[in-house]
């Protein structure tokens, strides 16, 4: 049997398909070592955090640049809206860290995060919170530097663990979960005129979302993890 290609779309929508954005996803993943984590690290970490009365929270970095992140919007029919901009690279660097109970950290720099960055997020943190931290993050570079180990180190287990996340996961990680909330949703075709604009805005958008704990929980919802 055979059918011309314009009825193809029509099949596949009584089979219920649906057109869709395709999620991408690195090869190297370990998708088993992933979905392990989920149903026994994680529930053994958030067993710890409780039982040595630990701050249980994540960390990831990200860039905000003056490129506005468009998304779809409302304009009048046949009138596609215009967003401008300047044409550059130029972008923020963030560090940010949220706590299964709602909390969120940052720290934004205007040159590119090294180990030294996240010596001083870690000690802001330390510094914020009075119980010891547990902290999530993935195995980016700026986390394995010698500095940042001896500095874990110099600190002692009673008061800051770290532990990795699987490699390739950032959807493990709730903190990627925000940021694409910030950049959709907070930021969604928003023009700055320089980074100082932009850090201005960011800091506003990261206000609103503190202020709306069960959208912090939903980014652990969207990541798989139960909290």
């Amino acid at each position: 049997m055979t059918y011309h290609p314009g009825h193809v779309s029509r099949l596949l929508k009584q089979l219920g398909w649906t057109p869709q954005l395709p999620i991408t996803r690195a090869l190297q993943r370990d998708e088993h070592a992933i979905q392990d984590w989920r149903d026994r690290v994680w529930p053994l970490l958030k067993k710890q955090a409780r039982s040595e009365r630990r701050t249980l929270l994540f960390t990831d970095e990200s860039g905000f640049y003056l490129l506005p992140g468009v998304v779809r919007t409302y304009g009048p029919r046949g009138s596609t809206p215009v967003v401008y901009h300047w044409l550059t690279r130029d972008h923020l660097s963030v560090m940010a860290a949220v706590t299964s109970a709602g909390k969120i950290y940052t720290l934004a720099r205007h040159e590119s995060l090294n180990g030294l960055h996240t010596i001083e997020f870690l000690q802001h943190v330390l510094r914020q919170l009075s119980a010891p931290l547990l902290v999530c993050w993935d195995g980016s570079p700026i986390h394995r530097r010698v500095a940042v180990t001896d500095f874990v180190r110099a600190v002692g287990t009673d008061r800051l663990l770290v532990t990795p996340l699987p490699p390739y996961a950032p959807d493990l990680n709730p903190v990627e979960w925000m940021w694409k909330h910030l950049k959709k949703v907070e930021l969604r075709n928003q023009t700055c005129l320089d980074l100082e604009e932009l850090h201005s805005e960011l800091h506003l958008a990261v206000h609103r979302v503190r202020q709306r704990r069960r959208l912090v929980h939903s980014f652990f919802d969207g990541a798989g993890l139960t909290i």
